[in-house]
């Protein structure tokens, strides 16, 4: 497992709506420490960010474009030069442009972090993974909510977030811990 010096770390979904009461219980009360960590060092290292922010299509979202939930936190808002990807659905390479601007600069390791992690981290980390790039999640720079399954019962945010990782790692990407990264480097 190495970093490559061109590898490039995906953000997704930092935005202040997603600390909304109304999500429910989370799991990974550190992941935006771990976060803030990887952020660090690919700042100190020159490498790419890309911020991915997602503008809902329903007024009822916490990423609603008319209202403060859909802006970056601000300890996550993107610097001079950091790329920035809005997105409409879950997936950041979907009707975005991203495939297009990873391969344009040569980039085809990725590094995803952000949230929620059965949700936008796991339909991002498929596509990349089904288009050839190297990807890995940082497990514990993820995170998730509690969430019912298709039958009803209860699950909570450790469960979902263990059954997304599972769905993913192996077959689209390698799930790693943000330590495992710094050390790679």
């Amino acid at each position: 497992m190495e970093l490559k010096t061109n590898a490039a770390l995906i953000i997704i979904d930092q935005q202040k709506g997603i600390l909304h009461p109304r999500l429910g219980r989370r799991n990974n009360p550190q992941a935006e420490e771990r976060m803030l960590e990887l952020l660090g060092h690919w700042r100190r290292t020159g490498r790419s960010v890309i911020h991915v922010q997602h503008l809902s299509r329903s007024a009822d979202s916490v990423f609603w474009p008319q209202q403060s939930g859909v802006e970056f936190q601000e300890r996550f808002q993107p610097s001079a030069g950091e790329w920035l990807v809005q997105k409409q659905v879950p997936d950041a390479f979907c009707a975005t442009g991203l495939e297009a601007r990873l391969r344009e600069a040569g980039i085809d390791q990725l590094i995803i972090v952000g949230v929620a992690t059965h949700n936008s981290v796991e339909s991002t980390a498929r596509t990349a993974g089904n288009l050839g790039f190297e990807a890995w999640v940082a497990q514990d720079a993820c995170f998730t909510f509690d969430k019912a399954d298709f039958f009803g019962n209860a699950h909570s945010a450790e469960e979902v977030h263990a059954m997304s990782l599972g769905n993913l790692h192996g077959e689209y990407v390698t799930v790693v811990n943000t330590a495992n990264i710094l050390m790679s480097d």
